[in-house]
């Protein structure tokens, strides 16, 4: 048997701001777009990586509501790994992203946290060959 998490489901306020911070500030790619009703089936995955994706669940109630940007409860809980920490942090600075730190130098890579449009928190990290 081979299994592995395909998506995790994020939930946000609106389709199209949070396609346009995950693709245009990240660098993300739009897997799926798909209109399901009143809802959509919205897919976006960094760059290069066929093994994981991001879906966009728009909140559809008040609880949905309050949970926006608080999925992780205040702490990191999303990692996007990259083979060019330096290269993708000026970009990602330079298209807004807003860091919460200097890249900082660990025993395990370079790292550093920045929010979402949501407030949800990441580590960029390039992790050392090991």
């Amino acid at each position: 048997m081979q299994q592995h998490i395909a998506l995790v489901s994020l939930i946000v306020r609106d389709y199209d701001e949070a396609i346009d911070f995950y693709c245009h500030k990240l660098g993300f790619r739009l897997v799926e777009d798909t209109p399901q009703g009143q809802k959509r089936w919205v897919v976006v995955a960094p760059q290069g990586d066929s093994g994981s994706a991001l879906l966009l669940a728009r909140a559809s109630n008040d609880k949905q509501q309050e949970m926006i940007g608080q999925q992780g409860a205040g702490r990191v809980w999303l990692f996007l790994q990259t083979n060019d920490f330096a290269g993708d942090y000026l970009r990602m600075s330079a298209a807004g992203v807003q860091f919460q730190e200097q890249p900082r130098a660990e025993s395990y890579g370079t790292v550093a946290v920045f929010a979402d449009l949501y407030g949800n928190l990441w580590d960029l990290i390039e992790r050392k060959p090991s």
